[in-house]
């Protein structure tokens, strides 16, 4: 997963500029310039490498956690049922721990990955989604039958 400067600052509990400075010394592993933004790559544990600085105090990594990570999955048997049916039932679905949401829209503000697992297909899972840990909008447009 890759965050930005700023996502970063708040999973480390630490100010922007001061990952900036890690940045310009290239002390974050990874770490990559696009344009205007800093593009930062996290391990597993959900915190970037860093290499050791040559003086002064060890940089203590706090990890903060950044939220629940949330799973988009688009519903293939909600499509093919619209299709049949004429129907506009929402085919995208939002999954956190404890809640899931239904649209027609996802807004992802922030970064994500996207993920294909074949083995899940081979099961008659769901094999392809979305995985993020930045703000999402789930967007529910609502319909009215057009009498003929």
């Amino acid at each position: 997963m890759f965050v930005s400067v700023s996502e970063l600052a708040k999973i480390l509990n630490v100010s922007t500029s001061r990952i900036r400075q890690l940045l310009s010394a290239g002390r974050i592993v990874g770490a990559m310039k696009v344009g205007y933004s800093w593009i930062i790559p996290l391990l597993m544990d959900g915190l970037p490498q860093i290499k050791k600085g040559k003086r002064g105090p060890k940089l203590r990594l706090e990890k903060n956690n950044p939220g629940p990570m949330k799973k988009i999955y688009i519903n293939r048997n909600t499509i093919r049922d619209n299709k049949n049916n004429s129907e506009n039932e929402p085919v995208i679905s939002v999954n956190t721990y404890n809640s899931n949401e239904y649209g027609h829209e996802v807004i992802i503000y922030g970064f994500c990955r996207i993920i294909y697992d074949p083995e899940k297909a081979k099961k008659g899972e769901v094999s392809v989604w979305i995985e993020t840990y930045s703000p999402v909008d789930v967007i529910l447009r609502q319909y009215q039958a057009i009498a003929a």
